[in-house]
Parts: structure tokens; C-alpha cells; sequence
């Protein structure tokens, strides 16, 4: 039996878990202070006289005000000037000022009124022409509103801002990051331990969920993926579920929300003895994993991360491309208040690693009518070079260290 897999059961394990987010600091006002004042340096440097940030992640992330994207605009609007002006429905004013971190003018419209008209007064009253950068994360209709209204300007998707700022975390971000990475981790040893043939899929979601409440996510898990046997090999699950058989392959692969930050763990492995092919293939997986923190150095390529992954699977025999057996889809991807984010690690990505970018390290193994195996640990830039949050599984036989 792989050591640390069955042999207790929910009730137990629920019991040890204990809250774990205390002592978590929020993200203080200066810091939001200072991301502002980051995107409007970039905003002078690319021409752009103002940007629309769109409720959601963006608007969350410069301003700390925390809304939920709607077919209602709400946002904000910040000006090369550093100036910031709300746009929010005239019935949602008082709610919206219980949310906001970063205090301005909320202008409001009634329900009667175009938002889009609303936004282009804005701009006249600053005498603003030229660019308008609109938060890439803004849904069509609300974009269409914006153009047709306000046809004089020259408007431009906000990513080369939004995520040239989000990119690069602080040590506040990365600290509240370490904090849900550590709870996770905790909810999947748990989760390993209580499985026993016939679980259901099911049964081990409603656990992971309970299990994060208890180390104090009130909001539960913000995902969860679990898989057996060959429903492994599809990476984001099936439609019908089978339950746990001995001997089968497992993935579980979950996270959660801790002031906005995402965590985000796989772990793989097999209930009871693994076969000799899936030995090979999760010591490769592993061997994989470990290639591509290996070239994720300061200053190399996103792109060169994915391209060591590949030449790890090449060298064992499998496909440097997206054939199976072997690695669909791109090795990571960056991680923060979205669950996927600038950077990806993906092939052909110039974009250089720098200090604080967070990334998952995710070369999925997928051996089709078979298995699938993913170790997914992220890691964070040092001006060293990488850095885990968690710790890699430790092997086949004791996938989590004990």
C-alpha cells in the first residue's frame, strides 16, 4: 500500500485540522497606493491618458475594492494624472462605498441611463484624448458600449498594464500566497488519507471543502478536481465520475481563496500498488518537474521553462510536442487573485522571469485508455532564482514525504 493513502476516515481527519489564518495580513492601503502609482507610470510610457478598470480582478487589485463583474458597469477610471473616478449604479452607491479601500468620487447612473455615456463625460472633464486602455477582462458588451458611445477615442486593450503590474508579486502578496499554499497542502494529506474503496468523487470534494472551512476558508474550497483509475488521464475531469477501486490511479487537484489569493496543488498517486508502467511514468513526471525549476532562472524565457519540460519527455521517448502519450497542454501558469494569470510557461513566451512572479510547475503526463499523472507545486522568483511554496511530491511509494 502507498504509504500515507487510506486508513482513517473524514470524521477523523476533519477533527485535526485546526484554523489557520490567523495572524494573515491583509494587503495594506500604501500598497494599493503604490500599484496605482506603477500603472500610471506605465500608462505615461505607452501614451495611454487613461484606463478602465472593469469590476473583478483588476478593479480588486489597484483599488481594493472588491465587486463582482455584472451586466451592470461598474468600475473605475484611472487617469495618466493618477486621479481615480468610480462609475457604479446610483441604487449600488452606499453598498459600493462599503467596499472601496482606495476613497474617490463615485459617479453613479440610474438604471434609465447609459453607463457608456456617463464614462465619455468623464473623459471630457479631464480633457482627455487620445488612448484609452479597457481592462482586457471587460465583456464585450460592456467594450461595444464604451466604443459606440465614445467613438473619438483610440481605445486598447489595458493587458500590457494590468499584467505588467500583477506579474511581479510583493512579499505581502507572496506571504498570503504561502499561507493558502500551507492549508491546501494540509486538506490534501487529509484528503489522501481518508480514501478506501467505493469512495465516491463526490464524497472526497464535499471533504476537501469541509477540511478548508476548517482551517478557516470560510468560502470553502475555490476548486476541486478529483479523478480515478483511467478518468485520470483527462486533466480537468469527466462528465461521470467512477468511484475508487484498489489499486487505481489518483489525482486530486484543488485550492482555495485567502484574501483573494488562489492556492492551487495536484497531487498523483496510486491507492494501493502502483503498476510497474506507472512507476516509470511518475518518476518521469517527477523527473520532468524538476527540469523545468531547474531553468526557470531569472532572466530566461517563459517559453525556455516549457521547452526543458519537453526535452525531459523527448529524452525518455515521448513526444517534445502535445502527442500523447505525454504532455498536452503547456507547463504552468502564473498565479494570483485569478487562478490563471500572466505568466504562462508556455512554448514561444518571451517573457522574461523576473523577482516575485508566482507560476505553477505543472508537466502533466497523460497515457491515453490508461492514466494520467500531474505533480503541480508552484514556485515564486528570488533574485536567486526559484523558490517552492510547497513541497514536490517525494516519491512514488511516499508521495508526500512521511
Amino acid at each position: 500500500m502507498t504509504k500515507g493513502i487510506g486508513g482513517s476516515n473524514a470524521i477523523a481527519e476533519l477533527e485535526k485540522i485546526e484554523n489557520r489564518t490567523q495572524g494573515v495580513q491583509a494587503i495594506p492601503l500604501e500598497e494599493y497606493q503604490e500599484r496605482i502609482k506603477k500603472a500610471v507610470e506605465l500608462m505615461k510610457t505607452l501614451s495611454v491618458k487613461a484606463l478602465y478598470l472593469n469590476a473583478g480582478t483588476n478593479l480588486y487589485y489597484f483599488t481594493g475594492t472588491l465587486w463582482s463583474a455584472s451586466e451592470r458597469m461598474v468600475g473605475g477610471i484611472l487617469f495618466d494624472d493618477g486621479s481615480l473616478e468610480y462609475i457604479a449604479p446610483k441604487f449600488e452607491e452606499g453598498t459600493f462605498k462599503k467596499y472601496m479601500k482606495v476613497q474617490s468620487t463615485i459617479n453613479s447612473w440610474e438604471e434609465h441611463e447609459s453607463p457608456y455615456v456617463l464614462f465619455g463625460k468623464l473623459l471630457e472633464a479631464k480633457n482627455v484624448s487620445g488612448q484609452i486602455a479597457i481592462d482586457e477582462s471587460a465583456a464585450y458588451f460592456l467594450v461595444d458600449g464604451i466604443a459606440k458611445a465614445n467613438s473619438s477615442y483610440d481605445f486598447i486593450t489595458a493587458q500590457q498594464i494590468t499584467s505588467a503590474c500583477r506579474m511581479q508579486k510583493s512579499k505581502n502578496e507572496i506571504a498570503i500566497i504561502q499561507r493558502a499554499k500551507d492549508i491546501t497542502m494540509e486538506v490534501q494529506r487529509a484528503a489522501a488519507r481518508i480514501l478506501k474503496p467505493g469512495i465516491t468523487v463526490s464524497e472526497v470534494t464535499d471533504f476537501i471543502n469541509k477540511a478548508h472551512i476548517k482551517a478557516g476558508i470560510s468560502s470553502g474550497s475555490y476548486f476541486c478536481i478529483v479523478l480515478f483509475a483511467d478518468d485520470t488521464q483527462y486533466p480537468h475531469g469527466v462528465s461521470v465520475p467512477q468511484p475508487l477501486k484498489e489499486n487505481d490511479a489518483v489525482i486530486v487537484d484543488t485550492g482555495c481563496r485567502l484574501e483573494g489569493y488562489l492556492s492551487d496543488i495536484t497531487r498523483s498517486y496510486a491507492f494501493g500498488e502502483p503498476s510497474e508502467e506507472y512507476k516509470t511514468i511518475w518518476n518521469l513526471e517527477q523527473k520532468t518537474q524538476f527540469a523545468a525549476f531547474e531553468a526557470a532562472q531569472i532572466g530566461a524565457s517563459c517559453g525556455s521553462v516549457d521547452d526543458a519540460a519537453r526535452k525531459t519527455l523527448s529524452e525518455a521517448g515521448l513526444s517534445p510536442d502535445y502527442d500523447l502519450p505525454g504532455l498536452p497542454h503547456r507547463v504552468g501558469h502564473g498565479t494570483g487573485l485569478d487562478i490563471h494569470e500572466y505568466p504562462y510557461l508556455v512554448r514561444g513566451s518571451e517573457i522574461k522571469l523576473q523577482e516575485g512572479m508566482v507560476v505553477s510547475n505543472e508537466p502533466m503526463i497523460c497515457v491515453p485508455g490508461k492514466f494520467g499523472i500531474r505533480h503541480e507545486d508552484h514556485f515564486y522568483m528570488t533574485e536567486n532564482g526559484p523558490k517552492w511554496f510547497t513541497t514536490p511530491m517525494h516519491s512514488v511509494d511516499n508521495p508526500f514525504g512521511y
